[in-house]
């Protein structure tokens, strides 16, 4: 469920306005608090968002188990399903209606299968060291759910009616003042987790939740399983305190897509990274994301070969990546609208159209897991002389440094980068210019991509 008008926003407007109006506006007590720390199998992975509708020409819960190993070959090791539970019939969206609108959270959806196809899939996939997380849906439900028989669960407005959350007219909010919700939506995440095994939430408008009954949850969830995670939909620094070990970077992908759409300065990446370090407790974990569920296709968006440059900064940046089904093959069904609410299915034959996406992703994916550097280590940003289209920065970690350039841009490069002392190699690329280059003179092609690397500090 996208939110970010209803919660990114004010923070983006802080943001523009200046580090010394940050200043005033972040509590100054959880900016130097340290964050939430996190299980390694996340900080160090890759996240795979899967739509089980679109996924497999089944549709269901056993075709992604049969595709288990094509995605632990693909190099991700966290499967995040959508919401598999029962959706509203009641004011639903499109034909199918949305996933986002929940009829029972104790059930799922019989058209994905049962809750033994749902035990045999995390059990596959743990299996294959993989972990699997569900889309919880803790906001709002559907108008004709299971719970609508206990209608003080839910926000009225003044004449006594159950509400909707914004303008989506299709769910009805829930009233988290009401101690019986809280003790309602606890036990039933605890029950997933314990009776399934599963290894953690993605937690749908997680702002929109009080962070106080994330918190209290939090505490019991743990207690079944410690080694969980939770993922919020949102970006709001208290909620990666002790509630969530992640959030969306939607503030990092508005500013992309300011850079590549807009004519912005390439530079904005830095500035907005560097700014969200102001408000986020030490050491935050972000998704970094480019294209999901919510969004037109990255393909649409910048194109096809802005979409591998939007791509190769997600997946070199400090954070942890994540790929919406389809991108790994450069699909564009999302391109159709409405997608969410529609029967359609992902264009897998699009990997032979566009051989260069499987080509870009059986490279960085692998990069990531053979340099530390790329997943816990510092991030420092380099100038180059095209900071209106060029970022060029180090990741680093002990011994290692790695040197990542990308242009955003449908020119090519030809300049240079402070890249500072030492020797460097480059790190040959598949869909790239396979030049070397002796730095600091730099090459790149029209949203071009290069990383080298050097074993000298």
């Amino acid at each position: 469920m996208k939110l970010r008008f209803a919660c990114a926003i004010p923070l983006l407007a802080a943001l523009v306005s200046g580090s010394a109006a940050i200043a005033q506006q972040v509590d100054s007590t959880l900016a130097n608090q340290p964050a939430r720390r996190s299980p390694e199998w996340l900080t160090g992975g890759v996240i795979y968002e899967i739509y089980p509708r679109e996924f497999s020409p089944e549709g269901n819960l056993n075709g992604i188990t049969k595709r288990l190993d094509e995605l632990k070959s693909l190099g991700v090791n966290i499967l995040w399903l959508m919401p598999i539970h029962p959706s509203g019939e009641l004011k639903k969206k499109g034909t199918l209606g949305s996933p986002y609108s929940v009829r029972d959270y104790y059930a799922i959806d019989p058209k994905y299968g049962t809750k033994e196809d749902l035990r045999r899939l995390v059990l596959e996939a743990h299996r294959r060291q993989m972990k699997v997380i569900i889309d919880m849906v803790a906001n709002h439900t559907s108008w004709d759910s299971v719970m609508m028989a206990h209608p003080d669960l839910y926000k009225h407005d003044k004449e006594g009616h159950i509400i909707s959350p914004y303008d989506w007219d299709d769910v009805a909010a829930l009233n988290y003042a009401n101690p019986k919700l809280r003790r309602y939506m606890t036990d039933m995440l605890v029950y997933w987790i314990k009776d399934f095994d599963l290894d953690g939430y993605r937690c749908d408008a997680a702002s929109e939740v009080p962070t106080d009954f994330w918190e209290q949850a939090r505490v019991e969830l743990d207690r079944v399983k410690p080694d969980i995670m939770m993922l919020a939909e949102a970006s709001k620094p208290d909620l990666l305190r002790s509630a969530f070990d992640i959030d969306y970077a939607w503030p990092l992908m508005h500013a992309l897509t300011d850079v590549m759409m807009d004519g912005k300065p390439a530079s904005s990446v830095q500035t907005i990274i560097e700014q969200q370090k102001l408000l986020f407790p030490k050491g935050a974990l972000h998704m970094r994301v480019s294209d999901d569920h919510d969004e037109l296709r990255a393909t649409e968006r910048y194109g096809l070969p802005g979409a591998l440059a939007a791509s190769a900064l997600m997946f070199t940046i400090d954070g942890v990546p994540v790929l919406y089904n389809g991108m790994e093959i450069g699909d564009s069904t999302e391109s159709r609208s409405p997608a969410l609410f529609e029967p359609l299915k992902v264009i897998w034959q699009m990997s032979s159209e566009r051989p260069q996406f499987p080509k870009f992703y059986a490279f960085v994916i692998p990069l990531r897991k053979q340099h530390p550097a790329l997943t816990h280590g510092e991030l420092v940003w380099l100038h180059n002389s095209d900071e209106q289209h060029v970022v060029t920065y180090l990741r680093r970690s002990g011994e290692e440094q790695l040197l990542i350039a990308i242009n955003f841009s449908d020119s090519p490069f030809r300049g240079t980068v402070e890249a500072g002392p030492g020797y460097w190699k480059e790190i040959a690329l598949p869909v790239s210019q396979a030049e070397s280059t002796t730095l600091p003179a730099l090459t790149l092609d029209a949203f071009g991509f290069r990383v080298f690397q050097t074993l000298s500090r």
